[in-house]
């Protein structure tokens, strides 16, 4: 009879302790990842998915071994969350290091032209595409003037206007003061025509941080806000 007290009052405790670390550490990841900023799963960078499933794994270990200290947890969690706080502020001040940890879009269309070389870089079949299309309720490649795949997964799509009429869509030139050589490709015009209608304009380019062009204009925009349009 005392055993059995002794038995079911073991099984008690340890539930209680189960229960105590799942809604602490409900609460717990809520508030990391609100000071990581996140909103959606489907927003979530290749860091941040790695982030999430290591605060998983370790929130799984510490309900499974409450004979161990719940500190034990919730340090490593802390020292995660304060990296990925560092990797964001580094990313939003450097390009490069943003596009090495999160990647960049890819034209998957453009000018209602399958970019094949683009979808196999990127492993990205047919039956993904058409998979992407029909989500979209889009019967037909052929309705689509552009598609990007964006570094979360998700196509990005911009269907032809009335009557396949082609729309002038913004090719971004400068992006943070880095120079989108491919976009210069894609317009016919070369980085010599860049810096010279910058120059022309008192522009210097390390104060740009972003530049498009469209309808046969350049717009820049300095890192002081201001917007000037570059007729050629």
């Amino acid at each position: 009879m005392i055993k059995n007290i002794i038995f079911l009052g073991d099984n008690v405790a340890e539930m209680g302790s189960i229960i105590f670390r799942t809604i602490f550490f409900y609460f717990f990841v809520m508030l990391c990842y609100r000071l990581m900023g996140k909103r959606e799963v489907g927003q979530l960078g290749i860091t941040d998915l790695i982030v999430s499933i290591l605060i998983a794994e370790l929130i799984a270990i510490s309900i499974e071994n409450i004979n161990k200290s719940i500190f034990l947890t919730i340090i490593p969690i802390i020292i995660l969350v304060i990296l990925e706080i560092m990797l964001a502020f580094l990313s939003l001040k450097s390009r490069t290091i943003r596009t090495f940890f999160d990647g960049k879009p890819s034209l998957i269309i453009y000018n209602g032209k399958v970019n094949y070389h683009e979808m196999l870089k990127q492993r990205y079949s047919l039956d993904d595409l058409l998979l992407s299309l029909r989500q979209k309720e889009i019967k037909n490649i052929n309705e689509v003037e552009y598609a990007f795949l964006e570094p979360n997964g998700k196509l990005s799509i911009f269907k032809y206007k009335l009557f396949n009429i082609p729309s002038n869509y913004p090719m971004p030139l400068i992006v943070d003061g880095s120079v989108q050589k491919k976009a210069l490709k894609k317009i016919k015009k070369s980085y010599t025509w860049l810096i010279y209608n910058l120059n022309s304009n008192n522009i210097n380019i390390k104060t740009v941080f972003y530049a498009y062009y469209k309808n046969k204009k350049l717009f820049v925009i300095t890192k002081n806000d201001n917007e000037k349009t570059i007729i050629n």
